[in-house]
């Protein structure tokens, strides 16, 4: 699934574009735009770098059923 960009939130600032290790998102006619969908690695790497929180990952669902929480680091393996 591909990345989401919500055009209301989105500034243009460009740092999704620059980040994008896969030239997923690109420029056009002053809009953000997934252009390449289907080269989507999910790496996050545009969420967690846009300063306006616009963009949103939907996960394939073979990506949700692998989903484990780590044991808090700080803590140890503590319960």
């Amino acid at each position: 699934m591909p990345p989401l960009v919500n055009e209301e939130q989105c500034v243009g600032c460009g740092i999704c574009i620059e980040i994008c290790p896969l030239d997923v998102l690109k420029r056009e006619n002053d809009k953000t735009i997934v252009k390449y969908p289907e080269e989507c690695w999910h790496c996050r790497a545009c969420v967690m770098d846009c300063p306006r929180q616009a963009i949103t990952i939907r996960y394939p669902l073979s990506h949700m059923m692998l989903h484990m929480d780590a044991p808090n680091v700080q803590r140890g393996n503590e319960q």
